[in-house]
């Protein structure tokens, strides 16, 4: 069953004794998030502990804060509705699987299934609760229990917001998952990674800007196609797309933003779903939902968000206008450095009465974020699958913080098939930041750890196996040799063939014959009683 709101979902969490209300006063610098660590890494319990309501937070008297609401493999399956992340990824299948029709008979065979797929698309209405109560003055973002996750962290940080922005091209809309520091009780820091959507949509704003009249021709000539390249060109070089501050290399002019916090668990999980760049995600998250969500028009920006969520932020960043951001105690288990980002100014709050102000803290593994990228993991395998057919399995483990190790199984055909998958991975979206790729032959279990040591280590030839490149790396990679450039690694750990130069002989696995297998299995109870084994 869809989840209509952050309270519906709450309920739901309670029913399904996957909650705690805290009603011990708790500051929301530093002690909730070292209260919500201890719990997520407790070793009693469920792994990940209970999602945390706390009542009583310091300073903010009748205000209420959620934490760790995904931070369970089985809270992350009841937010989705299923009993396997696998039962979802074949929902996804079978609607990528559509072909087209060939004839009559396959065209009635598809009309179910476009049917349900037509109640996917968000609908606009004409107002929700998050417009219970409307601030276009006289209000301050500190006025919610705004965390303060680590010691050095520059201050207090919006941690688990739905980043909207619209493609200035093409008017298509995206929800992004980027933190957001206080500055002030107007102004945040607009932490959009460089390779993220919400990034593009602000360089396609200054390429906009850049290719005016002010760059090349005049007010009153169109700037030929050209022209509007090369200065596109050559502003995107000097600024590196925004990043360096310079007011005579930065056009004037503003990115619109809205930021919803507290939505309904589909819509908060689709922004961090590594969707291919046509799907909006209020789409995946009706898809999630099986039902559409209903968003309304921002107050005084072009945008629409989920009408139920519990606060609404709206305002926009400057073009012209960088600060520093950070440092940050990121996902990686290390602070994120300062570094410049654009500023968000806050010209509206819209919210529900008495919201409930909803956040996520990172850290070192296990934390809430590593329930949430397993489930990703299993949700872009079948999108994966769409160009790399061979892909058998993909685990990335929660240790290698999702974007330092991947580790992939092939159905190998043919010689030099792994380099292929190692370069098709890095094409992909946000895989481009996976820094170490190992790929085995499909009879390796990607998900034990033990098996794919034992074979990896047992079939490279380190020099002969081991490819580097260079490309895009994470933002949040403090090892590169440049911020987001740097070296990546492949290590191809399949059974070498004498097509790809290997004439020695290979050894046979140990395993031993069926028959004695058997044999043994007949007396296992009895020998398990005599060994004291359950």
């Amino acid at each position: 069953m869809p989840f209509d709101d952050l309270r519906q979902w709450i309920a739901a969490l309670d029913r399904a004794g996957e909650l705690k209300r805290i009603r011990t006063e708790a500051d929301p610098i530093l002690e909730i998030a070292e209260i919500t660590d201890r719990v997520s890494k407790s070793k009693t319990g469920n792994p990940g502990g209970s999602a945390l309501l706390f009542q009583n937070v310091k300073g903010y008297p009748g205000s209420q804060l959620l934490i760790n609401q995904f931070g369970s493999e089985a809270r992350m399956k009841l937010a989705l509705g299923v009993n396997s992340f696998d039962e979802f990824a074949d929902r996804i299948r079978v609607f990528m699987d559509l072909k087209s029709p060939q004839g009559f008979l396959d065209k009635l065979k598809m009309l179910p299934l476009l049917t349900e797929a037509g109640k996917f698309f968000p609908k606009t209405v004409p107002a929700g609760p998050c417009k219970e109560v409307i601030k276009r003055d006289n209000f301050s973002l500190l006025d919610f229990p705004i965390l303060q996750c680590w010691p050095q962290d520059a201050g207090r940080f919006i941690t688990l917001p739905c980043v909207i922005t619209r493609d200035p091209k093409s008017g298509k809309r995206n929800v992004g998952m980027y933190r957001l520091q206080v500055y002030d009780a107007r102004t945040l820091g607009f932490h959009a990674q460089r390779q993220k959507v919400a990034a593009e949509h602000y360089r396609q704003a200054m390429r906009d800007a850049g290719s005016s009249s002010e760059h090349v021709g005049t007010a009153d000539s169109a700037v030929p196609p050209s022209a509007a390249r090369r200065a596109a060109v050559d502003l995107m070089a000097r600024t590196s797309g925004g990043q360096v501050v310079s007011k005579k290399n930065h056009p004037k002019g503003k990115l619109e933003v809205a930021v919803a916090i507290g939505t309904d668990p589909a819509v908060t999980f689709s922004a961090i779903v590594p969707a291919p760049p046509d799907v909006e995600e209020y789409l995946i998250a009706g898809f999630l939902r099986a039902t559409p969500v209903e968003l309304v028009k921002c107050e005084t920006v072009d945008l629409e968000v989920p009408a139920t969520s519990e606060i609404v932020l709206e305002g926009y960043v400057n073009l012209d206008e960088l600060r520093p951001e950070g440092p940050f105690g990121d996902h990686t288990g290390f602070y994120s450095l300062e570094d410049l980002y654009p500023v968000f100014h806050v010209q509206c709050i819209t919210h529900r009465k008495d919201p409930i102000y909803a956040t996520t803290i990172v850290g070192k593994p296990p934390m809430e974020d590593a329930y949430m990228g397993k489930a990703v993991e299993r949700v872009f395998l079948p999108l994966m699958r769409l160009t790399i057919p061979e892909l058998i399995d993909i685990n990335l483990p929660i240790e290698g913080v999702f974007h330092n190790l991947m580790i992939v199984s092939i159905r190998k055909s043919y010689p030099g098939q792994a380099r292929k998958v190692m370069n098709a991975i890095w094409s992909l979206g946000q895989a481009m930041f996976t820094k170490v790729i190992i790929v085995v032959d499909e009879d390796v279990d990607v998900q034990n750890l033990a098996d794919v040591t034992l074979k990896v280590l047992n079939h490279i030839d380190p020099e002969r196996d081991i490819q580097f490149t260079l490309g895009p790396i994470d933002s949040l990679d403090h090892a590169s040799r440049l911020a987001n450039y740097g070296s990546k690694m492949g290590i191809d750990a399949t059974r070498k063939w004498p097509t790809e130069g290997f004439t020695r002989p290979w050894p046979d696995e140990i395993i031993m014959d069926a028959k004695t297998k058997a044999l043994v299995d007949s007396k296992w109870r009895a020998l398990a009683k005599e060994l004291g084994i359950d």
